[in-house]
């Protein structure tokens, strides 16, 4: 039997991505990926893995899942959750933002997310499957890439690259600040001289809600409504991530990763590069307001940005030993049920 997870449960929507698949556009298929590439940046660094290897990306509440492999190392990085990791009869649950070593038969159930609706989970080596267009990233309107082209199902196995893993000391990482953000950062979009100096007034003064339809391709805001002084029809031109388009209703949509490749509404501004990963980080209820900043601003938070990527392997540690060795007396010992959280002191 080749190293897998076989999927009990697989939550709302759990696709594997990457970083995307740059380039193929022309033909109509989304660069795509993480919604929150810094949160899968970091995920991967708690296992060792390149930046852009393959995870899963879990949307309000996780999945659950079987171990059929000797050995996996596994990590969750984004919104806090609650990890319990079942072995032999005994439970227990594991904060986010560190490494686990698993082993056969363990079974791993993630909770509802909180804080954030994005989760990371990563393995060590990733998961074995074939890379379609230069990426392993599920497009699920296109039934392209991922795992069979789609959100996984009970009863689905991911295959591993690893069939073990060896033992050393786990990783965590700090508090990264990843909180769904107040603001966004924008710069202004090429139509935004379609709107009155009264209608700039208000998208920058007012504060959004997003919507309950909010997905991968974009999130609907309800606010004060925008008005078109020169209609809301376009000759379609191109679209990018971040972009915010004012459809008829004047309500704005924010495009993220799998946007359309063009669009017939007017763009009035469009999201920084650097706060593309927060824009992914936003969920159905979230309020969010735009901050204009000039060209130069936004330049120098891009390479603010690229610093802070940079210096992830920096920000790793060690798990507290009392944790790691709490986990290796709990589960040698004979013990029937329970539940032990994972952080608790020892003497």
């Amino acid at each position: 039997m080749s190293a897998s997870l076989h999927v009990l449960s697989p939550g709302p929507s759990t696709t594997v991505q990457d970083l995307g698949r740059p380039g193929y556009q022309r033909f109509g298929i989304p660069v795509g990926g993480a919604l929150d590439s810094f949160g899968l940046r970091a995920a991967n660094a708690l296992v060792g893995n390149a930046p852009d290897v393959g995870a899963l990306e879990i949307v309000y509440r996780g999945p659950t899942f079987l171990v059929e492999a000797p050995s996996v190392r596994v990590a969750f990085f984004g919104s806090r959750a609650r990890i319990v990791v079942r072995r032999q009869g005994i439970a227990q649950e594991f904060p986010t933002g560190r490494s686990i070593r698993l082993l056969a038969g363990d079974v791993v159930e993630v909770g509802a997310l909180a804080g954030s609706s994005l989760l990371y989970a990563t393995v060590e080596g990733g998961f074995d499957i074939a890379p379609l267009m230069g990426g392993v990233s599920t497009y699920v309107r296109g039934g392209v890439g991922g795992w069979q082209g789609r959100a996984l199902r009970a009863g689905d196995n991911l295959p591993l690259a690893r069939e073990r893993v060896d033992e050393r000391d786990e990783a965590a990482i700090d508090d990264l600040g990843l909180s769904p953000p107040a603001w966004l950062r924008v710069v202004d979009g090429p139509q935004a001289d379609h709107f009155s100096d009264d209608g700039i007034a208000t998208f920058y003064g007012g504060e959004y809600q997003v919507g309950p339809g909010a997905d991968r391709m974009g999130v609907r805001l309800s606010g004060a409504p925008l008005r078109h002084p020169r209609g809301h029809d376009i000759v379609s031109d191109g679209i990018r991530p971040g972009s915010i388009q004012i459809p008829g209703d004047g309500q704005p949509i924010v495009l993220r990763c799998e946007h359309q490749t063009t669009g017939g509404y007017p763009k009035i501004a469009t999201v920084i590069s650097a706060d593309l990963p927060a824009l992914g980080r936003l969920g159905a209820g979230d309020k969010i307001r735009f901050k204009r900043v000039t060209l130069v601003e936004a330049e120098a938070a891009r390479r603010a940005y690229a610093l802070a990527v940079e210096k992830l392997p920096t920000r790793l540690g060690p798990v507290p030993r009392a944790d790691a060795d709490l986990a290796d007396r709990l589960c040698a010992a004979n013990l029937i049920s329970g539940v032990v959280h994972a952080r608790h002191d020892v003497d």
